[in-house]
């Protein structure tokens, strides 16, 4: 055996030390550099990877997730402050539903589980009963407004007034509750929402009532129901302030969507600034409108037809006036009889007009005005594409503003609209996932694959100019040399004029000789 590792590491002396000091300072750099470049990849490639599972947690829901963590044989990292957890990421569904329905986490509070859960089975006195049945109400009304949409976390404190027999109605404590309220970064509740809150702990806690609730947060301070004097105006300016950011975006996108087929979504910035009338209007208008094609007339509602014919007999004058004892001066007499005919109709037709009562609601914001700004990156713009864009934002600029009242020159629209071509900074907006340690990384591997590509190009290249020479020396050409009668000379003189009579007359032929003795030596 010790032959056997004799013999292998003759081998190795013998294969190394072919190689000359640069070659072997070549090779030795490039196996460490390549050597490092493994272990740092193979380290950074089976490393557990952690990804944050729970987070702003209290320190008794920290201790309690690190304590079920701890006996389950999960690996964990706490953060510096103590509020956040990291799991491995292959296991962070299965931890957050394991310790959720666990009900860990409970952001310091408790319920009314914990409040039997803790009973005794002797019993506890009407005092510490009352303490805890508080501060399991606290918890409860706690637990509810964290999960409303951007609560991070609630503080709840309610006071509910002793029970006496000895009071009226009117002469008893009302309850009161006092919350304070961090929600997540960035986020800010409407109206509707802080209603939402307000009721939320009404219905939670009994005999409360909304005005003796006290709701605070510790970014917007106080907030206010809507049925208070200051909620109405609050409520109001938030839904205007939604309205004019609502409409802000959805210009924004539209320009977006047709500018990104000429320059790209990441080459344009776009800047929107409005201002919109609140104004709302209504009207009513009361018309009378004729049926068509029945001669102006309306709906016959009623119709009536009358007609009465009659006819009679008179007496008619005659004979001389005033003649005889008993005739009466100046009067006519009788001397006969006629017939009279009389005829009488009457229509009574009663219409119904179309009576048309119109309620007109317009809408409950106009533009009033507008302000478009887009800059482009110069790369992908040139003067004609620029009056292109400067001429559409013109034109919508137009149409947003036709329903404001006010009558806009070309000079006035052309002032509201701007087009920038400007360079930009795409090291700025880029972003990348990999990390530092991970450029170090691959520089690295990269390092060792160009120096051990460059050892094995530089050993190839002497091999390769070794051999070149080897074949060069092969391949020269033969040269007859002169001869010399060694038998025939009989002493070193006559040598030595043969040499000197043959440096003479060829000297290219003596210069060869003599290489040849050279190298037979």
């Amino acid at each position: 055996m010790n032959e056997k590792w004799a013999q292998v590491l003759e081998r190795l002396k013998s294969f190394w030390n072919q190689f000359s000091k640069t070659q072997k300072w070549v090779l030795a750099s490039t196996a460490a550099f390549l050597l490092l470049a493994v272990i740092l990849l193979t380290s950074w490639l089976t490393r557990t990877q952690y990804e944050i599972a729970f987070q702003s947690l209290d320190s008794t829901d920290a201790a309690a997730i690190i304590q079920y963590l701890d006996g389950q044989g999960i690996s964990y990292r706490l953060s510096g402050d103590g509020t956040s957890i990291s799991v491995p990421s292959a296991s962070v569904s299965r931890v957050k539903v394991d310790i959720g329905s666990q009900g860990l986490v409970q952001n310091g509070s408790i319920g009314f589980k914990e409040l039997g859960d803790s009973s005794s089975s002797i019993g506890s006195t009407r005092e510490e009963f009352n303490v805890k049945f508080r501060n399991a109400l606290n918890g409860e009304v706690q637990q509810l407004l964290q999960g409303m949409q951007g609560v991070q976390r609630a503080k709840v404190l309610v006071n509910l007034p002793q029970e006496t027999v000895f009071l009226n109605e009117a002469d008893k404590e009302r309850a009161t509750a006092s919350v304070v309220m961090t929600f997540k970064p960035g986020y800010r509740p409407k109206q509707q929402e802080i209603d939402s809150y307000f009721n939320l702990v009404k219905t939670a806690v009994p005999n409360l009532q909304v005005e003796d609730i006290t709701i605070t947060s510790t970014t917007a301070g106080e907030l206010t129901p809507s049925g208070k004097s200051s909620g109405g105006a609050g409520g109001l300016a938030e839904t205007q302030f939604d309205i004019k950011h609502q409409f802000e975006s959805d210009l924004k996108r539209t320009i977006q969507q047709f500018l990104t087929p000429i320059v790209g979504p990441e080459n344009m910035v776009i800047s929107v600034v409005s201002t919109l009338n609140f104004d709302k209007k209504s009207t009513q208008s009361d018309s009378v409108v004729p049926l068509p094609n029945n001669d102006n007339k309306g709906i016959i509602i009623s119709e009536q037809h009358t007609s009465e014919n009659s006819t009679g007999t008179d007496a008619q004058a005659g004979g001389t006036a005033g003649v005889g004892q008993t005739a009466v001066p100046n009067y006519p007499g009788s001397s006969g009889t006629s017939t009279s005919t009389s005829e009488k109709q009457s229509d009574i037709v009663n219409y119904d007009v179309t009576r048309v009562k119109d309620l007109i609601d317009y809408a409950p914001y106009k533009v009033k005005d507008v302000s478009i700004s887009v800059g482009v990156d110069s790369k992908f713009m040139t003067p004609e594409r620029q009056a292109q864009i400067q001429q559409m934002l013109v034109t919508n600029v137009r149409t947003l503003l036709a329903e404001s009242g006010e009558t806009f020159t070309d000079q006035q629209l052309g002032q509201r609209v701007s087009v920038l071509s400007q360079t930009f900074d795409g090291a700025g907006n880029k972003s990348s996932g990999l990390t530092l340690s991970t450029y170090l990384l691959a520089g690295l591997g990269i390092l060792a694959a160009a120096l051990l590509g460059g050892g094995g190009y530089y050993i190839y290249r002497r091999r390769k100019a070794a051999q070149e020479a080897e074949a060069a020396d092969m391949e020269l050409p033969r040269v007859e040399l002169p001869t010399i009668d060694m038998d025939n000379v009989s002493n070193e003189s006559q040598i030595r004029k043969q040499l000197e009579s043959l440096a003479k007359r060829k000297p290219d032929e003596f210069v060869n000789l003599l290489r040849t003795w050279l190298v037979d030596e």
